[in-house]
This record gives C-alpha cells, sequence and structure tokens, in this order.
C-alpha cells in the first residue's frame, strides 16, 4: 500500500478538525423549544439580544447553548393543607405555565432551568396554605372551591411576579377531607335541607289558610250586603215576576184560587 504524501496528511487532519468544529457549532433548535446562548469568553449569558429561535444555528464551537421548552406545560400537585380551624384538607391542583419568552436569559442566569422546583412548586404551596387557611372546611366542601381556585392564581402570580415565568392557570380538581368531617358536614346540610323544606310548608300553609279566610269574609261580606238589599217590597215584585213567566208557559194550565202568605197568587198546573 502506497503511503499518503507528506502533504496530505495535514490536510486529512484540517478536515477532521473542521469536521469537529463544525458538530459542535451546529446547533438545532426543536418545535416549541428556544435557546440562550452562552459565550464562554465574552459576557457569559447573552441577556440583552432575543434567544435562538426553532431552526439551525451556527455558534462559535467554544460557546453553549442551552435549550428550554417554551411551550405551556402542566404541574399537578397533591398538597396537604389547614383549614381555618386547623383539619387538615388536601387539595389536587394544577398550574399552567410557561417562561417569559422574552426573559429566557434573565431566567437562565437568576434560577437556571430547574425553575419548576426552585420558584413555581413553591409559590404554588405557600398560596395554597395562606388561601385554603382563610375557610372552614364546610365552606370549602359546599360552595368555596371556585373562590379558592381564584385566590390560589392570583397568589402565585403575585409570589411569581418578577420571576421570568408566566402563570396562565390554576385548576383545584378536587378537594378532599377527612372522611369524619365529610360525614358531619352532610348531615348538617341534610338537616338544614329538611328545616328549610319544614319552613317552606308552614309558610305554604299559612298562606293557604289566609286565602281561605279571606275568601270566607269575601262571601260573608257578599252575603251580608245581598241580606241588607233584599227588603219585602224587592221579594214581592221578584215573586210576581216569577209567577208571571211561569204563567206564560205553553206547558202550563194556570188556576189562581187565592193568595199564598206573601199575597202572591198560587198557580196550580195540569204538571
Amino acid at each position: 500500500m502506497e503511503r499518503l504524501p507528506k502533504i496530505a496528511i495535514p490536510a486529512v487532519i484540517a478536515v477532521v478538525v473542521l469536521i469537529i468544529l463544525l458538530a459542535k457549532s451546529a446547533v438545532t433548535i426543536d418545535s416549541g423549544q428556544a435557546g440562550v446562548l452562552y459565550k464562554t469568553f465574552d459576557e457569559g449569558v447573552v441577556t440583552d439580544n432575543p434567544p435562538l429561535g426553532e431552526g439551525f444555528h451556527i455558534i462559535a464551537p467554544w460557546n453553549k447553548v442551552f435549550v428550554y421548552e417554551v411551550r405551556q406545560q402542566e404541574l399537578f400537585e397533591k398538597m396537604k393543607v389547614l383549614s381555618s380551624n386547623g383539619l387538615e384538607i388536601q387539595i389536587d391542583a394544577s398550574a399552567w405555565y410557561e417562561p417569559v419568552y422574552k426573559d429566557l436569559g434573565n431566567l437562565h442566569q437568576s434560577i437556571g432551568k430547574d425553575y419548576l422546583q426552585r420558584v413555581i412548586q413553591p409559590a404554588i404551596r405557600s398560596a395554597a396554605r395562606s388561601v385554603v387557611g382563610r375557610y372552614t372546611p364546610e365552606q370549602l366542601y359546599a360552595s368555596k372551591r371556585d373562590a379558592i381556585q381564584d385566590e390560589i392564581f392570583e397568589e402565585t402570580k403575585l409570589i411569581l411576579n418578577k420571576q421570568f415565568v408566566q402563570l396562565n392557570q390554576v385548576l383545584v380538581r378536587d378537594v378532599t377531607l377527612p372522611n369524619t368531617i365529610k360525614d358531619a358536614i352532610e348531615r348538617k346540610l341534610k338537616q338544614e335541607q329538611e328545616s328549610l323544606e319544614y319552613e317552606f310548608r308552614l309558610v305554604t300553609a299559612d298562606k293557604e289558610a289566609q286565602k281561605v279566610r279571606i275568601e270566607a269574609q269575601g262571601k260573608a261580606d257578599a252575603n251580608k250586603i245581598l241580606s241588607a238589599s233584599l227588603t219585602d217590597k224587592i221579594l214581592q215584585d221578584k215573586g210576581i215576576d216569577a209567577t208571571m213567566k211561569l204563567a206564560e208557559s205553553p206547558n202550563s194550565k194556570v188556576i189562581v184560587i187565592g193568595s199564598g202568605d206573601s199575597g202572591l197568587p198560587i198557580i196550580l198546573g195540569d204538571q
């Protein structure tokens, strides 16, 4: 086998070195990611320029790129916290978060890639303890889940202010009380419901009784007015009118044989 010319050896070495440098200089940022550039012989972490976006990039081989997920991510937390009266409550919650894109360099420099464990988890746990501690188990069980969800979200956002991360939403998925407390609350709610139903029946019965009394009083007043207006003369005139109509009936043979106690004729017919 023929030996390579002496001039070819440096060329091969140069090509190999070039390939190595290109391999170390080429950086590909995947979809949903961004890169923070670190300049080894310059200013370190680059914070005054936007991060490296998706796609292919060439950097100096002595520099580094730290890749971050910049899409919305989810944190699921099971937290045991105390209510206002000191009872232990379990909260199952999810937090939707993402790094602030334009501040990715500041996030890397001040906190690092483990920012979830360093700032987000402690913030949401602290906010949950603070918020749940304002409510009784009865309030948490009955009607305050939406309220504590909103309050945990707002307090967590306040804690994370200027931490270069963005909190999009907090969802309280479940509130678990001790079984003894849950059973006691359910019994109390059932008793309150039964009491409300009983009060409703009493009110309904009272209204019905008032209606009957009003109707009876109306009838009594009407009869009183009618009795006062029916004089003997009016009754006699009405009796005469009725007698005349009866006498005019084609099916009756009318015979007048005298008069009744009121002075009205007595009518006898063939029926």
